[in-house]
């Protein structure tokens, strides 16, 4: 059964107001609550089809603005602000729906900052983070500092990266998987940028691309959310 249309809600938190879309299947397994990149808000068409495309395979959705954004402004909310406002779209996805599991984060800033906010304190509710595009190091300036304070996260992460991302060296971003061990998944999609766009030459469309990718992060979300097997008593 089809989805209906999104749904326009207010997010509320410390000092703030900012709007929310919630997009959500009548048959949802999860809620994703899903933060947007910095220089797009949550209405890029980006966006709009990694909701759609999630509620298709069964995942709800809660998008949100950042204050800056909200108030359109270009300059990203310095981190205390962009942390508060993904702890108020996580109380209100559990307010929304209390009887689905949660995960968190997002378009690349929106992902960094959700993943930030969960190592300073974790999120309630939320059992994991997936990274669409992970932001590791400015274009041309490889680095692994902005990646320290995920050994702080301690539940699994989903990194969903292209193998042409500038902002995502693959010998930057690999080792720092690995450190991270069994609670990171990395997922590459060959030829993809920090947008998941393919060149043309490629053979390749970005729908396909965006199709395995939903395909990835639904089924992944599902695993994660997934009440573990009861233990079995020795006797």
């Amino acid at each position: 059964m089809p989805a209906p249309p999104a749904e326009s809600v207010s997010i509320e938190g410390d000092d703030m107001c900012v709007s929310g879309l919630l997009f959500a299947p009548p048959d949802a397994r999860a809620c994703y609550v899903l933060a947007h990149g910095a220089g797009a808000g949550m209405a890029h068409p980006f966006m709009q089809a990694i909701a759609a495309g999630l509620a298709e395979r069964g995942i709800a959705t809660l998008r949100y603005q950042f204050p800056y954004m909200e108030a359109g402004r270009k300059r990203t909310d310095p981190p205390a602000i962009a942390h508060a406002a993904v702890r108020a779209a996580v109380a209100e996805a559990q307010r929304r729906f209390p009887a689905l599991p949660l995960v968190a984060g997002g378009k690349s800033f929106g992902g960094r900052m959700t993943s930030q906010a969960q190592a300073a304190l974790p999120l309630p509710g939320v059992l994991g983070l997936v990274f669409l595009g992970f932001p590791l190091h400015p274009a041309k300036k490889p680095s692994s500092e902005r990646a320290k304070h995920l050994a702080d996260v301690a539940v699994p992460m989903l990194f969903l990266q292209g193998t042409r991302d500038a902002l995502a060296e693959l010998d930057q971003l690999e080792p720092v998987c690995k450190a991270l061990g069994a609670r990171a998944t990395l997922r590459l999609f060959e030829h993809a940028d920090h947008s998941f766009h393919v060149p043309a030459r490629t053979g390749q469309d970005d729908a396909a691309v965006r199709a395995e990718l939903l395909d990835v992060a639904a089924a992944w979300i599902t695993t994660t959310c997934r009440p573990a097997a009861p233990r079995r008593s020795r006797t």
